[in-house]
């Protein structure tokens, strides 16, 4: 009987031992499966992420490539309106020089008196002086 009682206190033993093997186990595969769950998740999110830097990355590049076409236009405009600049500069210089000349002055002084202006008139009109305008017109026949 006392061997007996050994054994069933030996088998009690092994199986409250098993028990707790088991339940250590079973402790063990649930923890596991919700790091592998969290781990899924980072996954995933780690995926989202890179996404959004490959998108992030390539809406950089157009926008790169899209601000060196506009320097580019911006540069083209900007010569286009220098050249054009410089040729109204040099209408505008032809154009004083023409109105400056002695023989337009008179023409205008002429045209003038036609018209029946005044002294006063055609040489604020031509900006002249007077003066000059009557000698102008005292030269004409």
């Amino acid at each position: 009987m006392p061997n007996d009682l050994l054994f069933l206190i030996f088998i009690g033993f092994c199986t409250l031992l098993e028990l707790f093997v088991l339940g250590g186990a079973l402790v063990f595969y649930l923890r596991l499966r919700r790091s592998e769950t969290l781990l899924n998740t980072l996954q995933d999110n780690q995926q989202s992420l890179l996404a959004r830097i490959e998108m992030n990355a390539r809406l950089e590049r157009e926008i790169v490539a899209t601000f060196a076409q506009r320097q580019a236009e911006l540069r083209e405009l900007d010569e286009k309106l220098s050249d054009r600049v410089a040729e109204l500069k040099r209408l505008l210089e032809q154009a004083e020089g023409i109105s400056r000349s002695p023989q337009f002055l008179r023409e205008i002084i002429l045209n003038g008196r036609r018209k029946g202006l005044s002294s006063r008139q055609i040489a604020r009109n031509a900006g002249l002086s007077v003066d000059e305008v009557e000698l102008i017109l005292a030269q004409e026949p």
